[in-house]
């Protein structure tokens, strides 16, 4: 059973059809309790960072992550929930949840014929091999929307990249979180191919 954490962060149904499609028993919750007892969890989301925050500090799903973390619990990022799981925002110079030393920064493409947000889908490209990232092959495409990127401190904890005015990170892991910053869910085949990946990843 997958667990959708629920902070009003949306694309939760989007994840769980995804899930379904790929027939993977799965439930949406904001129940902290049952967030700590998940035998895997999936923290997608999409909006700003401090509003995100916020609404897990009220609802108490900051702790119970944190304790699932602890535990080794099978943890997924997407969208905001790679970017919060680090130690700290620019957006809203918001603190996160620092499950992984690091900080989210916005893009500066000023003068380059970019937009922020970057939307649309982009080329992901492997840096270090990762049972989540299995099967994905050179110039496989995933679907993103973000003016933020995940930038950790140890860059051993990058496992894949993208290309948008510079180089940033778009897969970011360490021990049994893994995130993503593009949206599996939106990415057809290759999306849940990653999707099937995570559900199939046992941590050492």
């Amino acid at each position: 059973m997958i667990t959708i954490v629920d902070y009003k962060a949306g694309n939760l149904t989007s994840v769980r059809r995804a899930l379904e499609a790929l027939g993977l028993p799965c439930r949406i919750t904001a129940d902290p309790e049952t967030v700590r007892k998940a035998e895997r969890i999936i923290f997608p989301g999409v909006g700003h960072a401090g509003a995100a925050m916020s609404v897990l500090r009220e609802r108490g799903l900051d702790s119970a992550l944190k304790e699932a973390f602890e535990r080794g619990t099978p943890i997924l990022g997407i969208c905001i929930g790679c970017q919060i799981v680090l130690s700290h925002s620019e957006e809203g110079d918001t603190t996160c949840l620092d499950l992984l030393p690091g900080e989210c920064i916005r893009f500066q493409v000023d003068g380059r014929g970019l937009k922020v947000p970057h939307m649309g889908w982009n080329a992901v490209t492997v840096t270090q091999p990762h049972p989540v990232l299995a099967h994905l092959k050179p110039g496989d495409e995933f679907y993103f929307v973000h003016s933020y990127f995940p930038q950790p401190v140890d860059s051993a904890s990058v496992y894949a990249a993208c290309d948008y005015g510079g180089i940033f990170p778009a897969a970011i892991g360490q021990g049994n979180l893994f995130a993503v910053q593009f949206h599996a869910e939106k990415s057809g085949p290759v999306g849940l191919r990653l999707l099937k990946n995570f559900a199939e990843w046992t941590p050492c």
